[in-house]
């Protein structure tokens, strides 16, 4: 692995020979013995998603290398052999601090847990006569058996046999006891080494380095399809979203793809709602009637009210009404009806189901094109630039970081679309304001993308004058940061709760909130005191309301709260009345140039 993903204990590939090497960080709740490499180094993150920096990637060999010190280190301090060493941190779930405290409290006990016999049961006889095989009852001589550390003697072929058929079984193997069946002598890596193939030496290694993992709170196995790469999370960093080396980022607490602003539970709910068959009830609810005498459901195909159920039941009946045809007059009066207000209501909830869906599925769909792109960019469009501009490595490098921007941003934008759909739709002023702050940032984010797409193709071309290459790598650098600013207000926003407007979502002056903004905002903050903004994109709700008179009722550009004439700022969220032509700041109503880019307020 990369220098830059482990911090000053890097690891080196010198493996042990004798063991399948494993180094413990001790999990979190035991005390940390060794420094488990969490920190990044500065060299090399500027490429790097913005949440792997709360965590570390470990490959195979980085976890081998660990193990390897956490066993050397057991084995110093005990004076045991590897393989007694590798036995105890197996039993003990790889935490150093707790094969210390058991040994040095009774080491007799210890070794009568974990098997590892001072003298042997049984003694092999001098004389060189045969020996009876406890399994096969066949007699061979001393040098066709062996023995474990209890000295029950086994020919060959029953211990080759008894070792592969407990690693086809799987990991439980690492455990493995003496075949006598009074016996807990353990069975260490040292028999299996002569008895397994190649091919089950690995599998028997592999199981090792699962333990490892698997005994570790702070680290996981990466999900991503393929990847054999581990993640060791830094406890205390905020966010649950990590990346690891092979692109795939994932919540590192429930597993699932990474899914900032939203909580786990959240997910989870989502995800079972998209796989599962309830949404098929809805549909049978929403868009058929039950037939009233067979009671099947019938979906309307055709433009006549007259209805036949099909065989064997052909109940002819009206479609509004569900009467029988034969009989039926009229069904034009209004009678309220419990089964048609049902009907209604799942109808209304398949809809905002199908909306928000849609939006959630096509910006993950999104998202894993601009992955696409960017790798494209970076293999090949990069260079082409670099040397049709005749530009530095430096001078490019805005590419990458606005494509890794798209690629966040659609993230976060598809779960916002999750997170919508269960906000309770009794609390509209919530329901406004998290609608007016999507529809800002995504806004913003369809102005970066489509810029990275279309506005560098001339480049790819053409060579361009130098200011038409610096006019467009200052617009892209600036899209990039204001989307960036913009989007991680938004999280704000939403991992708060919407707090700017209160529980009851009344129109009382909501809690202030720090969030998120640039040195010019900060600027601007100063100068509106103790009033806490959060920067708008992109849209103004009520064009006709940019400026009023100083008595004239002003509709807030970001929540479209109506205020009095008089305030400065909009009582209900505490930001501006104009928003920005240029950069689509919303400033406050006092002033007269941007705070995000100093642009002027046209009249």
């Amino acid at each position: 692995m990369a220098d830059s993903f482990v911090d000053d204990d890097s690891y080196n590939d010198d493996t042990d020979d004798d063991l399948h090497p494993l180094r413990d960080n001790d999990s979190h709740e035991d005390d940390r013995d060794h420094d488990d490499g969490n920190a990044l180094e500065e060299d090399g993150t500027d490429d790097l998603p913005m949440f792997r920096q709360n965590c570390s990637v470990l490959t195979e060999a980085d976890v081998r290398q660990r193990m390897t010190d956490t066993i050397a280190e057991v084995s110093s301090v005990l004076s045991l052999s590897k393989i007694e060493a590798g036995i105890l941190l197996l039993h003990y779930n790889w935490s150093v601090s707790h094969v210390f405290d058991a040994w040095f409290a009774d080491e007799k006990l210890a070794r009568e847990k974990v098997g590892l016999f001072v003298k042997p049961l049984l003694q092999f006889p001098d004389h060189g006569g045969s020996i009876l095989c406890g399994i096969c009852f066949e007699y061979y001589p001393c040098d066709g058996l062996k023995s474990t550390r209890c000295g029950h003697p086994y020919c060959n072929d029953c211990w080759s046999s008894y070792i592969k058929t407990a690693i086809a079984d799987g990991p439980q193997s690492l455990l493995l006891k003496c075949p006598h069946p009074s016996c807990r002598a353990a069975v260490g890596e040292d028999m299996v080494g002569l008895f397994a193939s190649e091919q089950e030496n690995n599998k028997y290694s592999g199981y090792f380095v699962m333990s490892y993992i698997e005994s570790n709170k702070m680290i996981k196995w990466c999900p991503g399809p393929g990847c054999g790469n581990a993640v060791d999370f830094v406890a205390g960093s905020g966010s649950f979203d990590v990346s690891c080396l092979c692109s795939h980022s994932f919540c590192w607490n429930c597993t699932q793809e990474a899914h900032r602003p939203v909580d786990c539970e959240t997910v989870t709910k989502w995800m079972l709602k998209n796989s599962s068959e309830s949404e098929n009830v809805n549909y049978i609810l929403a868009f058929t009637k039950p037939c009233p005498k067979c009671k099947r459901p019938i979906e309307k195909n055709m433009g006549c009210s007259h209805m036949t159920c099909r065989a064997p039941c052909y109940f002819e009946f009206c479609w509004l009404c569900l009467k029988d045809w034969k009989n039926h007059g009229v069904c034009n009066r209004f009678r309220g009806s419990p089964e048609e207000e049902k009907r209604e209501k799942a109808k209304k909830y398949m809809m905002k189901y199908a909306h928000y869906f849609e939006r959630w599925a096509t910006n993950k769909k999104s998202m894993k094109k601009a992955a696409d792109d960017l790798q494209n960019v970076q293999s090949e469009q990069i260079e082409i630039v670099r040397r049709i501009q005749e530009k530095s490595a430096a001078e490019i490098s805005f590419l990458t970081e606005a494509w890794q921007q798209i690629i966040e941003c659609r993230r976060v934008l598809a779960w916002t679309y999750a997170y919508g759909f269960y906000l309770p739709d009794e609390c509209q002023a919530k329901q406004n304001l998290f609608e007016y702050l999507q529809g800002q940032a995504e806004s913003g984010l369809e102005r970066l993308h489509d810029c990275a797409e279309k506005e560098l193709l001339p480049f790819l071309k053409l060579t361009r004058s130098t200011m038409e290459f610096i006019e467009f790598r200052k617009k892209l650098t600036l899209l990039t940061s204001v989307t960036k600013n913009y989007f991680d207000n938004l999280v704000t926003a939403l991992q708060n709760g919407l707090s700017d407007v209160n529980s009851e979502c009344s129109s009382s002056v909501p809690k202030k909130r720090k969030l998120i903004g640039t040195a010019a905002a900060a600027e601007a903050e100063a100068e509106a005191e103790a009033v806490t903004r959060a920067p708008d994109f992109y849209t103004n709700i009520n064009e006709n309301s940019v400026i009023g008179t100083a008595m004239e009722p002003w509709a807030c550009a970001y929540c479209s709260f109506e205020n009095e004439g008089s305030s400065t700022f909009c009582i209900m969220c505490g930001r501006g009345s104009w928003t920005c032509d240029v950069c689509t700041f919303a400033n406050f109503r006092t002033s007269t140039t941007c705070a995000m880019c100093s642009e002027a307020l046209e009249p």
